[in-house]
């Protein structure tokens, strides 16, 4: 009896790239994503609360960032919560990965503005710099130094982001 063996096929994605939409995160996109939902809720736990991995119901098939800020209200556990928040974060952040465009970045922030977003981050790991959008168009970079998104008040370290 032979065994039927499936062909490897180098460039497959898997189920977590089809489900979101996007790469499998690497260790450095991990840590990184770690960093700074640690730091966000260190500095403004009182203020924001910070997410990781919620999937957002945009047009047109629902996106997933990296990380979301909101408005620090309870959570109601008695409650049950759709898969897919339909109200938008008041920032998203996104870690791009080395397979990743600028432009698929870009593509993001524009669908997350849509969404009602007031800020949008786009983390680049390999040089170490944040991109803070402010429209789709408007942004500041931010490299070794304090990040400052203005809209929302918000301080964060990039030499800790980044160690």
């Amino acid at each position: 009896m032979e065994l039927a063996v499936e062909p490897i096929i180098e460039n497959a994605l898997s189920d977590y790239e089809i489900e979101r939409g996007k790469p499998m995160p690497n260790l450095t996109h991990g840590i990184i994503q770690a960093n700074i939902g640690f730091e966000l809720k260190i500095m403004y736990q009182k203020k924001y609360r910070i997410a990781s991995e919620v999937t957002l119901d945009t047009l047109p098939k629902g996106s997933t960032p990296d990380l979301i800020i909101l408005p620090n209200r309870p959570l109601d556990f008695t409650k049950e919560i759709p898969a897919r928040l339909s109200e938008a974060p008041l920032v998203t952040i996104e870690i791009q990965s080395p397979s990743q465009s600028f432009d698929e970045m870009l593509d993001k922030v524009i669908i997350y503005f849509e969404f009602g977003v007031q800020s949008c981050w786009v983390v680049q790991p390999r040089i170490k710099g944040v991109f803070v959008f402010e429209t789709p168009f408007e942004y500041k970079f931010y490299h070794n130094e304090i990040l400052n998104d203005s809209k929302l008040e918000i301080e964060l370290d990039l030499k800790k982001v980044f160690e």
